[in-house]
C-alpha cells in the first residue's frame, strides 16, 4: 500500500470509529456490530504500526472506552480503568503467552500460571468502600473520569452495600443483564410500541443511566465483581499474592463474583479453558464476548508492566461469530423510511447465540447474487457481534433441484410503483421506491420521526403509528401535531387516560429540540451525531435552506455525501411546507449555535501536537474554534498551521515533510491575544 492510500484509509478508520464509539459508549445506540467495530479497530492499529509517521495520540487506539456523560458529576478514578488488548486467533493469544514467558524468564522466572474466565459483555463500573460500606459506584468513562452513579448502583441487588469485614477498596466489575431480564424488558417494550434494544449490553448501560435510579433498579440488573482495582480486601492491610486469591476473598466480603475460573501454566489447558466456555456460552443465563486471560500471580504483572492503554500482563480472546446450518424457506421484502427494498431471509427457527433466530438481513439483492442464495436453500448463519443476524454463504451441495433463483419484481410491494436500482447507496446496489406518497415509507418515517432518538414521543410506536396512518389522522409529521385527545379516544383500545397520555407526550415533544427535528426527519446519511453537529454549527432548521454543500462540509462529523444529501432536502418544496408547519404548532425548531467571538482566522485549518503548558490543547481548540477557524486531528496538506508543544511527535514530522508552517505555543499565545 502506498503512503497517500495509507493516509486517507487511516483518516477514514479514525471517523467511523469516532462515530460508532460515540453510539456504543455514550447513546447506548450501536449502528454495527461488535465484531465489525473490532476489525476496524485492529486494521486501523495494523495501519498506524505499519506506518507510524501517520499514528497520533488522538487516535482511537490510544483512547479508552468514551467520555463521562453530561447528565451525572464526574468522578476521577483511583486507579485508571483500563481495557484489554483483543485477539481473535490461537495464534495471536499464543504469541501473547510467549511474550509473557520470555519477559519474565530474563527475570529469572519461569513457573507462569494464567487465569482463564468470561469476559462478560456488560458496563464497567468501579466500586468504592470505606470501612465496608458502599460510598461511590462510577462507569468507566474514558477510563480516567466516569460518571458517579451511585444512586443507580444502589438499587442493584446483588452489589453488596456493605461487606463482611471493614475494608477500605476499590473493585472493578461488569453490569449485565441477564437473558431473562432482557427478554421481559423487550417484550414490555414491544407491547408498548417502543423501539426495541439490540442486546442485554446496550440494555444495561442505558438502564444504569437512568437519571430515575427507581425505574433503573427494576431493570433487574445484576453485577459481576472481577478485579482489585486500590486498597486492600484484608482489615490488616495485606496485600493478596495471586488473582485467583482475589477472586476468592472478595467471594468472602460479600461480592458476586463468576464461578468459572481456570488457573492453569499449562498452553494447551488454556486454549482448551477457552474452547470450553464457547460451548457453554448457550447454556449462561447471561452474554459473553470472550475469554479474558491474565498472569495470576499480581507480582508478575507488576514486571510484565503496561502498554499506554492496555496492560501487557492480559488480553482478551474475542470469540468469531457462532454460526448455524438451517432453511431459507422464504425472501420477505421490507419498505425502509427512505424507500429502500431491503430482502430479508425467512427462515426455519435455530438457536443462535442464545436466542431463536427465525429473520436474517441480506442487505441488498447484489449480496444475494454474489452468495448465490436461493429459496429453499440449506444456509449458513451467524450473529455478527451476536447482535444482527445475517447469512454468511449458501451450502449449493445440499440442494435438490427445488430451490427457487430470487429476483426483485418491478413493482413496490407496499404501493404498486415502479422500482429503480440506485448504485450511489454506500456504493453498492440498493432497489429503491421513488414513491414520496409510498405508505410502508410513509409510516417508517413517522415512527423514526416519534422515536425514542428523534421527538421522543411516548406512546407513539410502530402500532400506534400503524393505527393513526390507517385511520386518517395523520399523513406527515406535521399532522402529529393536530391530533386531538377526542379523536385518539375512538380508536380500538384507546381510553381517555390512554389518549390523554399520548396528547401530552405530543405536547411535550414540541421542545425536543433542533437536533432532535433534523434527525427525526430522516434524511438520507444524517444521524444523531451529524444532526447535532449541523445545528451547533448553523443555529436552527431554517438556516439549513441558506447553506451550500461547501459550507456544510466545513462541520465535522459532516462528508460530501451527508451534505449533498442535506441539501438536496432542503431543495424539496414539501420541506419547506413541513418546516412551516411545524413552526406554526409550536415545534421548537432553533438550537444553540456555536458562534464564533471573530472571524480572523476563518478558513484557515490548524492542528494542535505535544503539550501546551499554558492550557490543555482542548482549551487551544477552542479558543481557534472562537476566532472561526476549523481545529484537525490530523496532519495533511490542507492544513494551514500545526502548533506545536512540547514533545511533539508525529504530526510535527509530517508538517515538516509537507511543508506546513510550525507555530510555537509563544507565537500561539500572541495569535490569540
Amino acid at each position: 500500500m502506498d503512503i497517500i492510500t495509507a493516509e486517507k484509509e487511516i483518516k477514514e478508520l479514525r471517523e467511523k470509529i469516532l462515530y460508532h464509539s460515540r453510539l456504543y459508549y455514550e447513546k447506548d445506540t450501536p449502528e454495527i456490530s461488535d465484531y465489525e467495530y473490532d476489525m476496524m479497530y485492529k486494521r486501523l492499529g495494523e495501519l498506524e504500526a505499519e506506518f507510524p509517521a501517520f499514528d497520533s495520540p488522538d487516535s482511537p487506539t490510544h483512547k479508552v472506552g468514551g467520555k463521562a456523560g453530561e447528565k451525572f458529576s464526574k468522578v476521577e478514578h483511583p486507579i485508571k480503568m483500563g481495557s484489554l488488548q483483543d485477539v481473535f486467533s490461537f495464534d495471536e493469544l499464543e504469541a501473547f503467552i510467549g511474550r509473557s514467558k520470555d519477559a519474565l524468564r530474563e527475570e529469572g522466572i519461569c513457573d507462569l500460571a494464567f487465569s482463564v474466565e468470561p469476559k462478560i459483555d456488560g458496563l464497567s463500573v468501579g466500586l468504592t468502600y470505606e470501612s465496608g460500606v458502599l460510598v461511590r459506584g462510577a462507569t468507566r468513562g474514558d477510563g480516567v473520569v466516569g460518571e458517579d452513579v451511585t444512586e443507580n448502583l444502589i438499587e442493584i441487588e446483588s452489589i453488596p452495600k456493605k461487606l463482611s469485614e471493614p475494608v477500605s477498596v476499590t473493585v472493578r466489575g461488569e453490569v449485565y443483564m441477564p437473558r431473562a431480564a432482557f427478554q421481559r424488558l423487550n417484550a414490555e417494550k414491544e407491547a408498548a410500541g417502543e423501539k426495541l434494544w439490540a442486546n442485554p449490553r446496550n440494555a444495561a448501560a442505558g438502564s444504569l443511566r437512568r437519571l430515575d435510579a427507581k425505574e433503573a433498579g427494576s431493570r433487574g440488573l445484576e453485577i459481576f465483581v472481577f478485579n482489585l482495582q486500590d486498597g486492600s480486601l484484608y482489615t490488616d492491610g495485606r496485600e493478596a499474592e495471586s488473582h485467583r486469591e482475589t477472586v476468592e476473598r472478595m467471594r468472602e466480603l460479600g461480592f458476586p463474583v463468576i464461578d468459572i475460573l481456570t488457573v492453569t501454566g499449562d498452553e494447551n489447558e488454556v486454549i482448551s479453558a477457552i474452547k470450553l466456555l464457547g460451548e457453554k456460552r448457550d447454556s449462561l443465563g447471561y452474554d459473553i464476548d470472550g475469554a479474558v486471560v491474565k498472569t495470576d500471580l499480581l507480582s508478575y504483572r507488576e514486571l510484565l508492566g503496561e502498554n499506554t492503554n492496555t496492560p501487557k500482563w492480559a488480553v482478551a480472546y474475542k470469540y468469531p461469530p457462532e454460526q448455524k446450518e438451517t432453511k431459507l424457506l422464504d425472501i420477505a421484502l421490507q419498505v425502509g423510511r427512505t424507500g429502500v427494498i431491503t430482502p430479508n431471509a425467512v427462515l426455519e427457527p435455530v438457536r443462535l447465540a442464545g436466542t431463536s433466530v427465525s429473520r436474517a438481513t441480506l442487505h441488498n439483492i447484489d449480496i444475494i447474487k454474489s452468495r448465490d442464495i436461493r429459496i429453499g436453500d440449506t444456509v449458513v448463519v451467524q450473529k455478527a457481534g451476536d447482535i444482527i443476524p445475517e447469512i454468511v454463504k449458501s451450502i449449493a451441495e445440499k440442494r435438490n433441484g427445488s430451490e427457487i433463483e430470487f429476483s426483485f419484481p418491478d413493482a413496490c410491494p407496499s404501493c404498486g410503483e415502479k422500482l429503480f436500482y440506485d448504485s450511489e447507496e454506500d456504493g453498492s446496489g440498493a432497489i429503491r421506491c421513488l414513491n414520496a406518497a409510498c405508505p410502508a415509507q410513509l409510516e417508517r418515517r413517522l415512527i423514526h420521526f416519534a422515536s425514542k432518538g428523534a421527538m421522543n414521543i411516548e406512546g407513539m410506536g410502530p402500532q400506534m403509528v400503524s393505527l393513526l396512518v390507517s385511520e386518517g389522522l395523520i399523513s406527515s409529521a406535521a399532522d402529529i401535531y393536530t391530533v386531538k385527545a377526542e379523536e385518539l379516544e375512538k380508536l380500538p383500545r384507546m381510553g381517555k387516560k390512554a389518549a390523554g397520555n399520548l396528547v401530552s407526550a405530543i405536547e411535550k415533544s414540541k421542545s425536543a429540540g433542533a437536533a432532535r427535528v433534523l434527525y427525526g426527519m430522516g434524511i438520507r446519511h444524517i444521524g444523531e451525531v451529524a444532526a447535532e453537529a449541523i445545528i451547533n454549527a448553523f443555529g436552527s432548521i431554517r438556516a439549513l435552506f441558506d447553506v451550500d454543500k461547501a459550507t456544510l462540509c466545513t462541520v465535522d462529523d459532516v462528508g460530501d455525501i451527508m451534505a449533498e444529501s442535506l441539501v438536496t432536502f432542503f431543495k424539496l418544496p414539501e420541506t419547506e411546507t413541513l418546516v412551516n408547519r411545524l413552526d406554526e404548532y409550536g415545534v421548537v425548531l432553533d438550537g444553540v449555535k456555536d458562534e464564533p467571538k471573530g472571524d480572523s482566522l476563518a478558513g484557515q485549518t490548524f492542528v494542535l501536537t505535544g503539550t501546551l503548558s499554558s492550557m490543555t490543547r482542548d482549551e487551544a481548540g477552542a479558543k481557534l474554534k472562537a476566532m472561526g477557524a476549523k481545529v484537525s486531528g490530523s496532519v495533511s496538506s490542507k492544513t494551514s498551521c500545526v502548533v506545536a508543544g512540547e514533545n511533539a511527535g508525529s504530526k510535527l514530522d509530517k508538517a515538516n515533510a509537507l511543508g506546513v508552517k510550525i507555530m510555537s505555543e509563544a507565537e500561539f499565545l500572541e495569535l490569540i491575544k
